[in-house]
């Protein structure tokens, strides 16, 4: 690591910074409606974005500061498993182009907001709905905290981070800068803020990562001595385990983790809020069917990104911090000038999916606690009110989980975040193709898939855990190591397919389903958005 300030490369992430945070708060004005008082016009940009708009968002949730610090990260630690990303984000799209259209279009018509909007609706069940949103606001915030660790992994690099014996306000006022920033033009713009800013965070993450698998490689003697270098770090022993440090490919004993991680997180993807609220934003259906037709491009670049682990252990990047491995291999191998490119593409990377998660967060307590449980009767304007506020509340409590707990706690809570999230998917996808499934089994089965991912994520440990040390247990009945929400989605639908034969026969009330046959295939010109009702007035049981 260089002494000291990297000068050049501050200056030019300083540059972007700025130019970002124009572009943030001048999107306030780009497509002002006439009324700016709804969540369809805060929370969803006016559902109004068109196909280039709508890629770049949707980009988002698989290029954030996360993904770009945390995958070659787990790559230069550990080697082949760290690749698991690229598989899933393969398997994820022919999987969101059947059931995507299909939300996009029965949200059109009802004017739902959120993903828990659609389940109250379809089911009738304001309490399976509350448990969906519940479920996604606890899953976004370890995820959102993360984007403020890769901005941090940048700072750290830069030397603008203070050492150990700093004060804490002063090592961390430069976090607390760009969280007030992206902060304010969120409250300011809504979703318009990130839909503009990702364009030039997709431009400049295309970028970097297509001059750094050209030109550190030549820099390095190719990528034969890049691969020799991994394999021969990998063959070392680790200390803490006593066992090699990881393997270039992945052995036989590891490839039911890999298999059910690379699925499970495929399937878990496109549950989380905010991909939804990305794609709720769009224009028409046909906006989604083309957007998720060209996003595997970023598959691609995400394999590419994969490879600076292994550039980071042939460059000799030496970091207590894993997570510092990209960064520092920016600074090492790029001109100055360029290198505050590369830090800029990753802090940018973190603004953007934070603000759209913030914003989904905000949607889901809002329409489905605020005003299902706490104001029936809530106006447009003041659920935007409210939206706003919390929005802000959701980034304090991010910024507050980063500077008070270890930032390994933080990536492992965000995997667990996954577990969780994946326990929506029948309710959500199931709803969008049958009515078969009984509200009050879909409720136990959601139950049981989060207690026990969640107990069984606490029994895991690792070197540095005791608890909450990986995401990776013994399947039940079957014995191989596997994904621990892969496990519980299985119980889950299990627990839901019984008990809904059970309730069945049992003649349970099955609630209200508020959506016709119709409504899953049409699009904008179809007719006009229906206005929902009050929960009161639909008949919404609990």
């Amino acid at each position: 690591m260089k002494d000291g300030v990297n000068g050049v490369a501050l200056a030019v992430f300083i540059f972007f910074f700025l130019a970002v945070t124009v572009m943030g708060f001048m999107a306030a004005r780009w497509r002002k409606p006439e009324n700016e008082a709804s969540l369809d016009e805060w929370g969803l940009g006016g559902r109004s974005f068109g196909p280039w708009v709508t890629w770049f968002l949707l980009g988002g949730d698989v290029y954030t500061a996360y993904t770009f610090v945390a995958v070659p990260a787990a790559i230069y630690a550990a080697g082949a498993a760290g690749f698991f990303a690229v598989p899933y984000t393969i398997l994820v799209y022919p999987l969101i182009f059947t059931f995507l259209p299909r939300l996009w279009s029965v949200s059109h018509r009802h004017g739902y907001v959120t993903t828990a909007d659609f389940v109250r609706g379809r089911f009738g069940s304001k309490s399976l709905s509350l448990a969906v949103a519940f479920t996604g606001i606890l899953a976004l915030m370890p995820y959102i905290a993360l984007q403020l660790v890769g901005i941090q992994a940048v700072l750290d690099v830069l030397g603008i981070g203070g050492g150990e014996n700093t004060h804490w306000f002063i090592k961390d006022l430069p976090l607390l800068i760009a969280f007030a920033v992206l902060a304010a033009y969120t409250y300011s713009a809504g979703l318009r803020a990130p839909a503009l800013i990702a364009l030039v965070k997709d431009g400049l993450i295309y970028l970097v990562i297509t001059v750094a698998v050209i030109y550190i490689p030549i820099k390095l003697g190719g990528f034969d001595d890049i691969f020799a270098a991994a394999e021969h770090a990998f063959q070392q022993t680790n200390p803490t385990t006593g066992a090699p440090r990881g393997a270039l490919t992945s052995g036989p004993g590891a490839q039911w983790t890999y298999a059910t991680l690379a699925l499970g997180s495929a399937m878990a993807m496109f549950m989380y809020p905010h991909s939804i609220t990305a794609t709720l934003s769009s224009k028409n259906r046909n906006v989604i069917r083309r957007s998720t037709t060209v996003m595997p491009l970023y598959t691609l670049m995400l394999g590419l990104l994969a490879l600076l682990g292994f550039m980071a252990i042939a460059a000799g990047v030496k970091v207590h911090n894993g997570q510092l491995a990209i960064p520092q291999l920016f600074e090492n191998m790029f001109p100055d000038w360029f290198a505050g490119v590369a830090f800029a593409a990753i802090g940018i990377g973190a603004l953007v999916p934070a603000a759209i998660m913030s914003i989904a967060a905000a949607n889901l307590f809002t329409r489905n606690i605020y005003r299902d449980f706490l104001k029936p009767d809530a106006t447009p304007a003041q659920e935007t009110r409210v939206s706003k506020l919390v929005s802000l509340l959701v980034k304090v409590g991010a910024l507050a989980f980063v500077l008070t707990m270890d930032k390994t706690v933080a990536i492992n809570f965000q995997l667990l975040g996954g577990v969780w999230i994946l326990q929506t998917m029948p309710a959500l996808v199931g709803g969008l193709f049958t009515r078969w499934f009984h509200r009050w089994a879909l409720l136990a089965g959601w139950g049981v898939g989060m207690v026990y991912g969640t107990v069984a994520a606490y029994q895991v440990a690792s070197p540095t855990q005791a608890h909450f040390g990986g995401s990776a247990k013994q399947i039940p009945g079957i014995g191989e190591i596997g994904y621990i929400g892969l496990t519980a989605f299985v119980l889950n639908a299990v627990v839901t397919v019984v008990l809904t034969l059970v309730l069945k026969a049992m003649k349970a009330p099955e609630g209200t389903d508020e959506t016709a046959p119709g409504d899953y295939t049409a699009d904008a010109g179809d007719r006009d958005v229906a206005v929902p009702l009050p929960a009161a007035a639909t008949g919404a049981a609990h």
